[in-house]
C-alpha cells in the first residue's frame, strides 16, 4: 500500500474534474415510509408560538416532520419571500447527528454548505446510507454556484456522489477534503464532478457571495469555518470545530480572524452544537498524546492494538510516531484506515517511514513487544477489523492475554451498545482494554460550553442560529448564548425544512422547503418502492409462511395436500401442533368453482385470509403469507 503512494505534486495535479456519470444507486424517500416514524405530538404551547412569526418560530418544536404539510401544521405557514432578503434553509443536520446540509440563497444565487450522510438506524433494515432529500436544490439547480465543504468527515461529504449526480456545480474544500472526496468518487466512476482545493484565509466569489475560509481545529486536518459576505451582511458558519491551543500537528485555531470579523460586524452566526451540553473546554490533542505515550511505556512487553477513527489523521500520526520511537512495527487494518492514510500521505498531512509499515502475514517474524496494530472498529461496526478480531474471525490476528487494546475514541450516540459488546468480547479473550472512561485516550473534535462562549464573544453576532446537533443540543447552545448577553429574541431554533429570511433589521421564518431523507439501498437503479421497507419490517418481526398448491388444470382439483414452508415464525417441534390443521384450513378455503375456472387470484386472496386468521388464533402470530400455485396437466 505505502509503496504505491504518489508525491504531493502528483496528487495536486490529480485533484481536478473527474468523470463519473451515474452511480446506479437505489433511492427511497424516507418521508414516504410512515411505519418507521414515531407519531409526533403537538406541543401544548404551539398556539402561542403561532401568534409570533418572528424569531421564536421553531422553539420547543419537534424538528422531525414527515412532509411539508406536517411542518405547516405546527405553525410554520408559507409566507411571501422578498428578493432583497437572504434566505437560509436547512436540509440536514438539524435535530439529528449527521446528514449536514445548509443552503444560502439570495436573488438568483445559491451556495450549499456540506453534503453529509447519516448512518441508518436499526429500523431501516438493509439500508446502506441516509442522505438528504435535495428536491429543492434540483428545482433550483440553475442558481447553484457551488458546494462549500467544511471538512472531510462522512457526515459532511458522504452524500456528494448522490448530489453531484443530479447537480453540476463545483466543490470547494481543503486539499485533505478534496483528496477524501476523490477517493470516495473512485467507487462512482461514472459520476462527473469537479473539486477545487482552497487554503485557509483564501477568498472566493460565487455569484453575489464572497467566501473566506478560516482554519479551525477538528478531528481531521483541513477543517474550515466559513465567513460569507452577502448583500445583507456577514454570515459566519463554524462547521465542526474545537479550540485547541496546544495541538500536536495541526495549526492553532484562527482566533484572530474571528475577532476581526466581530469588529467589522456579523449579521448571522451559525455554530456547531454537538457538545453544547458539556461544561468546560474540550481536551487538547497534546493531553491525549501524553497519555498514549504513558501507555506505550507501561505496556512495553505487550502487543498493542489501537482503535481510532480513520479520519483522525493527527491521532494516527501520533500513534505511528510513538510506535517508531518505541521500536514497534505498524500494521494498518481496515479499508478506511488504509485509504485515509494513503490520501493524507499523498498530500503531506502524514509523514510515514515506509520501512516501519508491515503486512499482517509478516507479524509472525516479530515479538509482541515489537508490534502495533492500528485498526478501524472503534464504533463497534459489525464488519470492522476490530470487531472481527474480537470474534476470532480476523485472519492472522488472534487476541491473547498479552494484548492491550486502546479505544482512542468515544462512542457516537447510538453506538454505545455495539462498542460495549466488542469491549466485553475482547476482555473475555484475555485482552487488557483501555477506553476513555479509564484514561484520557480521546479528545472530542467539538467545542464545549466555554469555547462556545468565547466564540460568541469574539464574533458578537446580531442574530444566532445553533446548528449541527439534536434538538437538545441546539437548545443548550441557545441557553449558552443567552448567558453571554445575547437577546433571546435574536436567537432562532431551526427545524429541518425551515426557510429563514434575514436582512439588517430582522430574522424570521417565512415557510418551508421540501425536505426529508433518501435511503440508499445497494446499487439498484431508480426509486425504491416504499413497500420494500414495510415488507422487510414484517419479515423481521413476524416471519414468512410459503404455501405451495399443486393444481391439476385439466381436472380442476389439487393433486396433493398443500405444502407449507415456514421461516422465522415457528419454533422447532411446534409445527407439529398446527401444520395439519393449517393444511385443512387451506383446502377448505379453496372454492372449487374458482379452481375449475383457474381463478387463481381469488384463490390466493381467500387462502391468505383463512390462513392468517387460523395462525393468529392458534399461535398469536401474523407471518407474511406467500401462496405459490403450480399447474400440471397430468
Amino acid at each position: 500500500m505505502i509503496d504505491k503512494l504518489m508525491t504531493s505534486e502528483e496528487f495536486d495535479s490529480s485533484i481536478k474534474t473527474n468523470k463519473d456519470l451515474n452511480s446506479n444507486v437505489n433511492f427511497h424517500k424516507k418521508n414516504e415510509f410512515k411505519p418507521h416514524r414515531q407519531k409526533q405530538t403537538k406541543p401544548e404551547d404551539i398556539e402561542s408560538l403561532k401568534e409570533s412569526s418572528e424569531l421564536k418560530l421553531g422553539e420547543n418544536l419537534d424538528p422531525i416532520f414527515d412532509n411539508q404539510g406536517d411542518i405547516e401544521q405546527y405553525g410554520i405557514k408559507q409566507g411571501k419571500t422578498r428578493a432583497n432578503n437572504l434566505k437560509v434553509m436547512f436540509l440536514g443536520g438539524i435535530g439529528e447527528i449527521g446528514k449536514n446540509m445548509t443552503v444560502l440563497e439570495y436573488g438568483k444565487d445559491i451556495i450549499v454548505i456540506d453534503c453529509g450522510v447519516e448512518f441508518p438506524t436499526s429500523d431501516l433494515l438493509g439500508i446502506d446510507l441516509v442522505v438528504p432529500d435535495i428536491t429543492y436544490l434540483v428545482q433550483n439547480k440553475e442558481k447553484i454556484r457551488g458546494f462549500l465543504i467544511t471538512h472531510g468527515h462522512e457526515d459532511h461529504i458522504g452524500s456528494i456522489p448522490y448530489v453531484v449526480n443530479e447537480i453540476n456545480a463545483p466543490i470547494y474544500a481543503s486539499k485533505m477534503t478534496c483528496g477524501l472526496i476523490k477517493k470516495k468518487m473512485e467507487e462512482h466512476k461514472r459520476v462527473e464532478y469537479k473539486t477545487i482545493a482552497v487554503k485557509a484565509k483564501q477568498k472566493i466569489t460565487l455569484g453575489c457571495f464572497e467566501i473566506q475560509f478560516i482554519h479551525v481545529n477538528h478531528a481531521i486536518p483541513g477543517a474550515f469555518a466559513l465567513a460569507i459576505k452577502t448583500p445583507v451582511g456577514m454570515v459566519v458558519h463554524t462547521g465542526d470545530y474545537k479550540i485547541d491551543l496546544t495541538p500536536i500537528y495541526d495549526e492553532k485555531f484562527d482566533l484572530h480572524t474571528f475577532a476581526e470579523l466581530g469588529k467589522q460586524g456579523v449579521l448571522l452566526y451559525m455554530s456547531d452544537s454537538t457538545n453544547a451540553e458539556r461544561e468546560g473546554y474540550s481536551l487538547s490533542e497534546r493531553v491525549v498524546g501524553d497519555t498514549l505515550e504513558k501507555l506505550f511505556i507501561e505496556n512495553k512487553d505487550r502487543r498493542m492494538i489501537v482503535a481510532a477513527f480513520a479520519s483522525n489523521v493527527d491521532r494516527m500520526q501520533e500513534v505511528i510516531n510513538l510506535a517508531e520511537k518505541y521500536k514497534r512495527k505498524v500494521i494498518l487494518t481496515g479499508r478506511s484506515m488504509v485509504n485515509v492514510t494513503d490520501v493524507a500521505t499523498q498530500i503531506g498531512e502524514m509523514k510515514i517511514n515506509k520501512e516501519n509499515i508491515i503486512e499482517v502475514d509478516k507479524m509472525k517474524n516479530f515479538k509482541d513487544s515489537e508490534i502495533l496494530i492500528l485498526s478501524t472498529g472503534s464504533q463497534g461496526e459489525p464488519n470492522s477489523a476490530l470487531s472481527r478480531m474480537a470474534a476470532g474471525e480476523f485472519k492472522g490476528i488472534e487476541i491473547t492475554d498479552n494484548d492491550i487494546v486502546i479505544f482512542s475514541s468515544s462512542p457516537i450516540p447510538g453506538n454505545e451498545k455495539s462498542v460495549n459488546n466488542i469491549i466485553n468480547k475482547l476482555i473475555m479473550r484475555g485482552a487488557k482494554v483501555i477506553y476513555s472512561q479509564l484514561e484520557q485516550v480521546h479528545a472530542s473534535g467539538h467545542a464545549c460550553k466555554e469555547e462556545m462562549k468565547l466564540m460568541l464573544n469574539l464574533v458578537r453576532p446580531k442574530f444566532f442560529i445553533p446548528v449541527h446537533g439534536e434538538q437538545k443540543h441546539l437548545l443548550a447552545q441557545r441557553e449558552t448564548a443567552i448567558t453571554v448577553g445575547m437577546d433571546r429574541h435574536n436567537i432562532l431554533l431551526p427545524m429541518l425544512g425551515m426557510r429563514v429570511e434575514i436582512n439588517k433589521n430582522f430574522m424570521k421564518c417565512t415557510g418551508s422547503v421540501p425536505f426529508g431523507s433518501r435511503l440508499i439501498d445497494g446499487a439498484g437503479i431508480g426509486e425504491m418502492d416504499s413497500n420494500v421497507l414495510r415488507e422487510r419490517k414484517q419479515l423481521s418481526e413476524d416471519g414468512l409462511c410459503i404455501v405451495i398448491l399443486n393444481v391439476n388444470a385439466k381436472r380442476g382439483e389439487l393433486n396433493s395436500r398443500p405444502e407449507i414452508v415456514s421461516r422465522g415464525f415457528t419454533y422447532m417441534g411446534e409445527a407439529q401442533t398446527w401444520l395439519e390443521d393449517a393444511r385443512s384450513t387451506i383446502v377448505n378455503s379453496i372454492d372449487k368453482d374458482n379452481l375449475r375456472s383457474r381463478d387463481y387470484v381469488n384463490i390466493k386472496i381467500a387462502l391468505r385470509k383463512a390462513l392468517t386468521n387460523y395462525l393468529n388464533k392458534k399461535l398469536k402470530r401474523k407471518p407474511m403469507i406467500i401462496p405459490i400455485i403450480i399447474e400440471s396437466n397430468d
